[in-house]
């Protein structure tokens, strides 16, 4: 990160400014005189820190014309769609008038072209219109990755019904509390998840809600004497299509057009990685700025085919990669469950130019023996978040990535970020000149419990390049780039704001994240609040130190947290790594964490086990490792304990009283 300026870099910067001026002087007839020179020279001299960033302003100059121009189109289109009232199913009606014939969604052997999508929508609008539904009504659907899945939630929107997104693998309480929190009206359930809601229909919240399962041509036909949901409606014969490939066109002319983009459209649920899934909104609007942000930045071609292998429940796979689709007209390959041996076999097959990844997949992907498929793809841009800076370089270097799109944000937030310029390692960035049209900054803040520090003034403290801080951006409820709905919870969504932040009465988005920002304006992440921890008067960002270890032990799985110590204050590190097969050489794990990591942030204990818990979106969950901590009463697998000499050896019983009862010397 650039914080100090060089000899050289201050000849650059002020060569920069000369030139500039020059041109400048040139372009309105004046000629340059020695005393101009003079004067900027000893500015340039005396003021402070002014020159590191008159010189990141220069040298970020390029990037951020183009941002400009990028940004104004981007404004420009949510503006006239806006203005026009256009709702995301208008948008892609318009679409789907410019190339009904073109494949808008590819699967398998199947595809469906953007009329064929088109069909279904209208018939699923249709029917759910005859059945009573009406703007406002929520209806859960729990479906995997089909073709068919936008399909649904696009025509229930058509009349004002707001799709809750449910997480497909969420099973019992989960699963109830996820329906019924956003006062769903009715279920809508695929056919391999029928038992999962019939688990729970007698509970409250369930009972005695309408449920349609869905059946697509690659299911079986008819029922059986075992089938969980006898009494639910077959949605596919009554929408009368066979995945909207055939049949006429319905009357929809009793549908009202009343449905502005500041409308809810669906629900999409967080992770519940620290409690129960929290139903976050999201607008016509807000889906129409993901979707056309990530165009319009990525400098998306209208020929592009994305490789989607996310989750559609997810905002990742299901607002950006098919949000690219409905309202841009590009084409999306889809996978029902993403496979890491698979991914460059699929994306030859379905000819990708583009692709996702979330969380560690391309650490899974990187993990897969060399093939020749390995560059024979057409691949020149991935995008996505979760990219370990630590991998990165290998990553592009053995599949031949071009570019590498690395976001940052969250389903729910105001505060999201793009890295457009291949900067390795950085999640985005705001030029100096978008501040006051994108007001996002980091603040001062306890990295350990994420509590905000404020001044004498009572006011939160901006931080400096270099200086890590929380991730907060300014809410403007007029503006579609800076406005917050939050979650279906009115409760947890004030949880997420902060007030009186730089003057009264001003509020703000708490990502609750740290990142650090250098001069030219790049932000790196650092950690999540409550991930990082402090050990012996110092932060340790979990981030970091599952980077440095998952290197040493060949990119295996790997989570970082900390645990508590009997009279000791703060919490040591311990790491939890997947080694199902006993490769891990522990001496070779403890050298290289000697030589990476400084002692403070070298975890005291190393967990071995078969396997990490994951969420859906590929997210290590380190919550159920945290409570087992090192309770050799609770965990069975294999822990080692730091020794003093750097190295590592088992963790018995009599080690565990030791520290228990706080008689170890660590």
């Amino acid at each position: 990160m650039l914080v100090e300026l060089s000899v050289k870099q201050k000849f650059l910067t002020l060569s920069g400014i000369t030139a500039v001026a020059m041109a400048a002087s040139l372009a309105i007839g004046q000629r340059l005189i020695p005393q101009t020179l003079l004067t900027g020279l000893l500015f340039y001299l005396i003021s402070g820190d002014r020159p590191s960033t008159v010189y990141a302003s220069v040298r970020s100059l390029p990037r951020d014309l183009r941002t400009a121009v990028i940004f104004l189109k981007l404004n420009l289109s949510l503006y006239r769609y806006e203005r026009a009232g256009a709702t995301v199913v208008q948008i892609f009606e318009s679409v789907v008038a410019r190339h009904p014939q073109k494949a808008a969604f590819l699967m398998d052997n199947r595809q469906l072209t953007f009329g064929e999508v088109k069909q279904l929508v209208d018939r699923v609008a249709a029917h759910f219109y005859a059945k009573g539904f009406r703007k406002g009504d929520t209806i859960a659907l729990l479906m995997e990755t089909r073709l068919e899945y936008p399909c649904i939630w696009l025509g229930l929107s058509k009349i004002g019904i707001v799709t809750a997104l449910i997480n497909s693998n969420l099973r019992k309480e989960t699963l109830r509390h996820s329906i019924a929190v956003a006062n769903s009206k009715a279920i809508i359930v695929s056919t391999e998840l029928a038992g999962a809601i019939a688990e729970i229909y007698e509970q409250d919240g369930i009972k005695g809600l309408p449920v349609y399962r869905f059946r697509s041509a690659d299911d079986e036909d008819g029922t059986t004497n075992s089938d969980p949901l006898p009494d639910a409606e077959d949605l596919r014969l009554s929408v009368d299509g066979d995945g909207g490939s055939s049949g006429s066109s319905v009357d929809l002319s009793a549908i009202p057009n009343d449905i502005s983009p500041k409308d809810k459209l669906v629900y999409i649920y967080t992770s519940g990685t620290t409690g129960m899934p929290k139903a976050a909104v999201i607008t016509n609007l807000r889906y129409t700025f993901m979707a056309l942000g990530c165009y319009y930045m990525l400098s998306f071609r209208d020929d592009d085919i994305i490789y989607n292998s996310l989750p559609l429940y997810h905002s990742a796979g299901g607002m950006i990669g098919v949000g690219s689709v409905v309202l841009c007209g590009l084409t999306a390959a889809l996978r029902k469950k993403f496979s890491a041996s698979n991914f460059w076999t699929d994306c030859i097959r379905h000819k990708c130019t583009v692709a996702q990844y979330i969380g560690e997949i391309c650490r899974f992907v990187l993990m897969t023996p060399p093939k020749a498929t390995d560059t024979q793809h057409s691949v020149r841009l991935m995008f996505g978040n979760g990219l370990r800076p630590q991998i990165w370089p290998q990553f592009v270097s053995r599949f031949n990535i071009a570019q590498i799109g690395e976001f940052y944000g969250s389903t729910e937030g105001n505060s999201n970020l793009l890295n457009i310029d291949n900067t390795m390692g950085a999640v985005g960035f705001v030029p100096n000149f978008a501040k006051a049209i994108y007001p996002v900054t980091l603040i001062r803040c306890d990295e350990e419990t994420g509590e905000v520090i404020r001044g004498r003034n009572g006011f939160c403290i901006k931080c400096k390049a270099g200086e890590p801080g929380v991730f907060v951006g300014k809410i403007n409820p007029k503006k579609a780039l800076n406005s917050f709905v939050g979650y279906a919870d009115k409760a947890a969504s004030e949880k997420k704001v902060l007030h009186d932040v730089f003057r009264t009465g001003d509020i703000y988005f708490n990502s609750g994240d740290i990142l650090v920002q250098d001069l030219l304006g790049n932000y790196y992440f650092k950690d999540r609040t409550g991930d990082t921890f402090r050990w012996r008067g110092e932060n340790v960002a979990t981030s970091e130190v599952e980077g440095v270890i998952t290197t040493i032990v060949g990119l295996k799985d790997c989570a970082v947290y900390g645990v508590d110590i009997p009279e000791i204050e703060g919490k040591a590190g311990m790491a939890a790594v997947v080694d199902p097969e006993g490769k891990v050489d522990m001496e070779q794990l403890a050298a290289g964490i000697r030589a990476s990591l400084p002692p403070y942030a070298r975890p005291l204990f190393i967990r071995v086990l078969s396997e990490v818990p994951m969420t859906t979106t590929f997210k290590l969950k380190k919550r159920d490792l945290q409570v087992d901590g090192y309770d050799l009463d609770k965990v069975k697998d294999p822990i080692y304990y730091l020794q003093s000499n750097g190295t590592y050896r088992l963790l018995t019983p009599e080690d565990h009283e030791s520290i228990r009862t706080g008689k170890a010397r660590l």
